[in-house]
């Protein structure tokens, strides 16, 4: 993966405006909360497969992480704190942010086809 370049990645999400597509959207702190306190909650949410289609994408950020928000026929998705991104496989836009230490935070998967 490599550092969210904003106009690439803007360009990426606006491809995929009008289409039936599937994400992946994921938060999590993990088992990272409780090993540095027994009194940290451990907390994440997780969608795989869902499919949507979206009629605007919008990233915005201060150049160090980003949100991403696609606009759908009844309201909003949106993934905060991204910080890098790949094309996983073909026509894949995986958007991701990592902590300082490099820990998965968020995750945002985009696909044309079912995510396996």
């Amino acid at each position: 993966m490599k550092p969210i370049e904003h106009g690439n990645v803007q360009q990426l999400l606006e491809s995929y405006i009008d289409k039936d597509v599937y994400i992946h959207l994921e938060t999590t702190n993990g088992a990272y909360a409780s090993h540095f306190s027994d009194k940290a909650y451990n907390v994440g949410a997780y969608i795989r497969n869902a499919k949507v289609k979206f009629s605007q994408a919008k990233l915005v950020g201060d150049g160090k992480s980003y949100r991403a928000g696609l606009k759908t026929e009844l309201g909003w998705v949106y993934a905060e704190g991204l910080t890098d991104w790949t094309m996983h496989k073909e026509k894949q836009l995986l958007l991701a942010g990592h902590d300082r230490e490099g820990r998965l935070m968020v995750a945002l998967h985009i696909s044309e086809t079912p995510l396996g």
